[in-house]
């Protein structure tokens, strides 16, 4: 509503969807894309200030795994929980404390005393950045009109792959121009304005059947795994196999164990292991874990690369990935509806080749490289890849469940490709003899990165024969309502570079709700319609 309302009549309004051509929707959809703007750029700005922090705090580089492996590790461990917490205690509340507790923990990483202090702060961000992320998409699923929706979370995506562009470019000024800890305080103003926001013009919304009891013990022990063996992989490049990381290690698969127990009786798992005994779901998501590995480092060891060895700015730095988000925005939408007329496993086969040819390309990062004949290439080879590869691979999740586990389906996808990232920073380096103080050492640098591009592209090319032996042809067909034909599932959905895209629903003909353009229908033979690509 405008500014002019009555508080009856703001009340009033609220208890009604909102259009997304009111003030009050607009409003909404500007909270909810500040909230997920922030964890989507905390999730790759971070790695432009890495350099510098390190020289600030005298940081080795695997304390500087860790500066990027704690965000990631209660991001991945947690975002399911988020999304649970939310349908039950209230979205908009939910959503709001994460914002809050997301600002606070920027608040001590910007001012961090030492790296241990920063990694623990981290580690708050991203238990923050689970909560809010999760909640961003669900006000709006909850808030609009089920005309409007589509266009509003279409509108979210969209401007959320601008936000994830334009974080390493304000980051690199950032660090450029004032200090690497205004890569965090930066973050407090957003929050303040998305905190506003959300509760002056976002509806509060829960799930009537979402009771029963939260599933926490299965989340803290599903971290707890995660750390552990996120250690271990951290730890034994640095100091070997000794006590410490054997004990690290024993530690992260008893909690694993622990947790596939807890899982398999609570009646509300955080993530339901039975939807694993699909032969299609598991494909799916080995593919994701695989692929999603593969070019995980790549993301945090490319900027350093351009920093310490090519001599770019912090600033040149941050904005040399930014082709690879526009390509990724730009041809995810045909890149789904292709998949959906030819099947999903030609692309999920091709798309982690291509996005290897562009990880060995920046073979050509060196000490000699300018941007547009070594860095440019690769970028845009690496990003046509993942455009190729992510909405077929998203959309394959959705149809592996049924539509009414949709949301569950995607939120679980979401965390093993985070997952996949997660182990890839924490075990590539080590592999790569990228440890102590390398990053200040060009030479040292420059063979760890060499050899390091040499695994991630061997670990997409695996990722590629893996999807064309399980991925079957036909993974995006349903059957269709009221006949005995099939129809497509639709994603068309800009992708993540952190992860696939979440949902939360599908409609009765299996199209994602956060597809930003509508399908159209046209007749099918025998009667029934067929949905087709609007584009």
């Amino acid at each position: 509503m405008g500014p002019s309302g009555t508080p009856a009549e703001e009340h009033e309004d609220r208890e009604r969807p909102l259009r997304l051509d009111s003030a009050a929707g607009r409003w909404l959809l500007v909270a909810s894309v500040l909230g997920s703007g922030l964890a989507g750029i905390d999730a790759t700005v971070v790695n432009v200030a890495l350099p510098a922090l390190g020289a600030s705090l005298g940081a080795g580089f695997t304390s500087l795994q860790w500066v990027v492996t704690a965000y990631a590790l209660t991001l991945a461990s947690f975002i399911l929980l988020g999304g649970v917490l939310g349908d039950r205690f209230g979205r908009r509340r939910i959503f709001v404390v994460g914002v809050v507790w997301f600002a606070a923990a920027s608040l001590l990483c910007g001012l961090a005393p030492s790296t241990g202090f920063l990694v623990a702060a981290r580690a708050l961000q991203g238990v923050g950045a689970a909560l809010l992320v999760p909640g961003s998409l669900a006000v709006l699923q909850a808030s609009f009109t089920e005309q409007d929706r589509g266009r509003a979370i279409g509108a979210w995506s969209g401007l959320g792959g601008v936000a994830t562009a334009v974080g390493p470019f304000l980051g690199g000024w950032l660090v450029e121009t004032a200090s690497w800890r205004w890569v965090f305080l930066v973050n407090l103003p957003v929050a303040g304005c998305a905190v506003w926001l959300a509760v002056r013009h976002v509806p509060e919304t829960r799930d009537p059947g979402a009771g029963g009891r939260v599933d926490a013990v299965g989340a803290l022990l599903g971290a707890a795994a995660l750390a552990g063996l996120t250690y271990a992989l951290i730890a034994a490049g640095e100091e070997g196999l000794g006590a410490p990381v054997l004990a690290a290690l024993a530690v992260g698969l008893a909690a694993a164990v622990a947790f596939v127990v807890t899982e398999r009786r609570v009646s509300r798992p955080v993530i339901p292991l039975t939807a694993f005994a699909d032969a299609r779901f598991s494909a799916v998501n080995a593919v994701t874990f695989v692929v999603y590995g593969g070019f995980g480092a790549v993301f945090f060891l490319l900027v350093v690369q351009l920093q310490v060895v090519a001599g770019f700015s912090p600033l040149a730095a941050g904005t040399a990935l930014l082709p690879v988000t526009v390509v990724v925005l730009l041809l995810s939408a045909p890149s789904g509806a292709l998949a959906t007329r030819i099947g999903p496993r030609t692309q999920m086969a091709v798309g982690p080749l291509v996005c290897a040819g562009g990880v060995l390309l920046m073979q050509r990062v060196d000490a000699g490289a300018t941007y547009a004949g070594s860095v440019l290439p690769a970028v845009l080879v690496f990003g046509l890849g993942l455009a190729v590869v992510v909405s077929p691979l998203t959309a394959t999740a959705l149809a592996a469940a049924p539509p009414e586990h949709a949301g569950t389906a995607s939120g679980v996808n979401n965390a093993v490709a985070r997952t996949a990232g997660l182990a890839a920073v924490a075990a590539v380096p080590a592999l790569a003899g990228l440890r102590g103080e390398v990053y200040d050492d060009p030479a040292a640098f420059d063979a760890g990165f060499g050899t390091a591009v040499w695994i991630s592209a061997g670990v997409l090319v695996a990722g590629g024969l893996l999807a064309a032996v399980t991925i079957r042809r036909d993974a995006l067909a349903a059957p269709a309502p009221g006949g005995s034909g099939q129809a497509p599932r639709h994603l068309r959905h800009c992708a993540g570079l952190g992860g696939p895209p979440l949902t939360t629903r599908v409609d009765g003909t299996g199209r994602a709700d956060c597809d930003p353009v509508p399908a159209r229908t046209v007749p099918r033979a025998g009667g029934g319609d067929v949905p087709t690509d609007a584009g």
